[in-house]
Parts: C-alpha cells; sequence; structure tokens
C-alpha cells in the first residue's frame, strides 16, 4: 500500500512538471523572482522572451495575459498565471514536495507576504524612478530608496535570510532587484554597501545559491540595458 502511495505522488510530481513555460523579458526582476522559484524547486521549463515589451507584443503574451499584457507569465499545462507575486505562491503550493518558499505557520505565512507586499509596492516603484530622474527628484527618491533598505535591514537582523536559518519567499522577492543595484548606484552616485552593508552581505550570501546566481543577470548587462532605455525613450 505504501509503495503504492509513493507510485502515486511520483505520478503527481511528473503531471506537474509537464508543460511549463516562463514568458519573460531578461531584464525584469519580476521574471527573475520566478526564475528562482523554480530553479528552488528543480523544475525544468522552456523559457520564452519577449522581445518588444513597448511595441507590438507576441499574440501568446496577449492571450495568457490579456487583462496587464506584462510578463512574467507561467503556462502550465495550458493555464496561465500571471503577477509574479501570485506566480511563486502558486510554484510553492504546486511543488511543494520540497525546498518550501513560504512558511507553514499561518502567522509567520502573513509576515512574509507583508514584506513580500512592502518590497514591490515600496522598494521597486522607487528603485526604478531612482536612475531614471535627476536633481532635486532624484535626491528625494534616492533618500526614500535608502530609508526602505534600512527597513529591510531591520528586519533581517542578525538572521541569514528573512526566513532565519533558510532561504525563503521575502528572499526570492528582493535579491531579484539586487542586478539593478549597479545600475541604480551608478546613476545616483551613491555606494548601497556603505549606507546598507547588511543588505549587500546578504545579497552575497543569496548568491552562493545556484539557484541564484544561475537566475540573474549580471549587472553590468542591465546597465547597458538601462542605457539603451534611456536613450530610446529620449531620457537625459
Amino acid at each position: 500500500m505504501e509503495e503504492a502511495n509513493n507510485n502515486n505522488n511520483n505520478n503527481n510530481n511528473n503531471n506537474n512538471n509537464n508543460n511549463v513555460v516562463l514568458l519573460n523579458f531578461w531584464p525584469s526582476s519580476y521574471g527573475m523572482r520566478v526564475k528562482i522559484a523554480l530553479a528552488e524547486k528543480g523544475i525544468e521549463y522552456e523559457a520564452k522572451e519577449e522581445e518588444n515589451l513597448w511595441g507590438d507584443k507576441s499574440p501568446l503574451l496577449l492571450e495568457m495575459n490579456p487583462v496587464y499584457k506584462t510578463v512574467p507569465v507561467l503556462i502550465h499545462n495550458g493555464k496561465s498565471i500571471c503577477e509574479s507575486l501570485v506566480i511563486v505562491q502558486y510554484i510553492d503550493d504546486t511543488w511543494h514536495g520540497s525546498s518550501p518558499l513560504l512558511p507553514s505557520d499561518p502567522y509567520e505565512r502573513s509576515q512574509a507576504r507583508f514584506w513580500a507586499d512592502y518590497i514591490c509596492k515600496k522598494l521597486y516603484n522607487i528603485a526604478y524612478k531612482v536612475w531614471k530622474v535627476k536633481g532635486e527628484e532624484q535626491e528625494a527618491f534616492k533618500k526614500e530608496f535608502m530609508e526602505c533598505l534600512k527597513t529591510l535591514e531591520g528586519e533581517l537582523g542578525d538572521e541569514h535570510y528573512f526566513g532565519g536559518d533558510t532561504f525563503g519567499y521575502v528572499d526570492v522577492v528582493l535579491v531579484s532587484l539586487s542586478p539593478w543595484f549597479y545600475t541604480i548606484e551608478t546613476f545616483a552616485n551613491f555606494c548601497i554597501e556603505t549606507e546598507s552593508p547588511k543588505i549587500v552581505l546578504w545579497v552575497k550570501r543569496c548568491m552562493e545559491r545556484e539557484s541564484v546566481s544561475k537566475s540573474l543577470p549580471d549587472p553590468q548587462q542591465i546597465y547597458g540595458f538601462a542605457l539603451e532605455y534611456k536613450q530610446k525613450f529620449g531620457i537625459e
């Protein structure tokens, strides 16, 4: 009976692995977090890159995310899951047998979701503004950006990861912004490590994980993309 149950579990895992496709755009931190989550679970998938998010979008993207028309989109057995935080939670729920990203305790889960929401709504929005503007406006966003990082440093404390000794949901959500740090620093003329050394040490710790290091692009590539973006849209 136990052997039969084990076989059923294996069959379910195999079914879960069928036809996993990720629609993505390589500089997207939102897509990076999905790649990390898939890597943590050891899920094989087909990656499809969107080449022109500011022009004509692919018919597949329009079909799979007709509401927002944005990446990332996870397509699992023909069904689409949209919005990166939702996707990461879906991955954790679907492939829950290994490397859980969210804690099992309801209160701890709520806290992880709270900080992930804070990172997305607060830090991410500010981060992308810092490198796009100049002068007093940039200084204001830079100050707010560093205040957010210091808040996150307080939450991290002296722990190894945001989940304590376990790499988890909040780590996935935040570390996917780290390839943009060099671009932010260069355009805004400051040093994140000087201001938030704990965050930089935490990033280095996360980068020791293969799931992270192989999912994130080189910061210099991100900087090159940012330069092209500014030129394309006439941002001085």
